[in-house]
């Protein structure tokens, strides 16, 4: 046998292995109770953490909207309502350089959300969802907070990506 062909053997079992190593499609199902017309409310922002509700909202809006299956409208005309608080956010050093500073700290992030009907009917909810990302400390403060900043950008696509699969899950 050729090396040749050895290569091609291999490389053909590597693309098996990796494409069938337990990733599924996401999103395949629909919101519940039939929702084609939905209202994202902004999310309201219970921590000191200026503009996190932006990101957070307009990262659920993009995962919602990225699958096509419903309309974002008013919430006149809307099927469905969809609110949520940001309930907190801790920053914890999670190891240290000294006994005055941290090496790196972890940005914690809770989310309470709620769907419902048009008359306030409750439809779906998730209560204290939490998830957290780790970030390196700079000797540099502009640097620290463009790292704490990627986090939380980083846990506010991972929570919409929850949401969305949450939403439509088993319906």
């Amino acid at each position: 046998m050729s090396n040749n062909k050895i290569y091609v053997g291999i490389i053909f079992c590597l693309l098996i292995v990796f494409s069938s190593c337990g990733y599924s499609f996401r999103g395949g199902g629909n919101l519940p109770e039939g929702i084609k017309n939905l209202s994202v409310k902004m999310l309201e922002n219970r921590t000191s953490e200026t503009g996190a509700e932006n990101i957070f909202t307009n990262d659920l809006i993009y995962e919602i909207i990225s699958f096509g299956k419903v309309v974002l409208t008013k919430e006149d005309s809307a099927d469905g309502i969809l609110t949520g608080v940001i309930e907190s956010m801790r920053i914890d050093a999670i190891s240290h350089r000294n006994s005055y500073s941290s090496l790196e700290r972890r940005v914690i992030v809770t989310l309470s959300l709620k769907l419902t009907d048009p008359t306030g009917r409750v439809i779906w909810s998730a209560k204290d969802i939490s998830a957290s990302k780790d970030y390196i400390v700079s000797s540099e403060k502009q640097t620290t907070e463009k790292n704490k900043r990627e986090a939380i950008n980083t846990l506010s696509q991972r929570f919409a990506e929850k949401v969305y699969n949450r939403l439509t899950n088993n319906f």
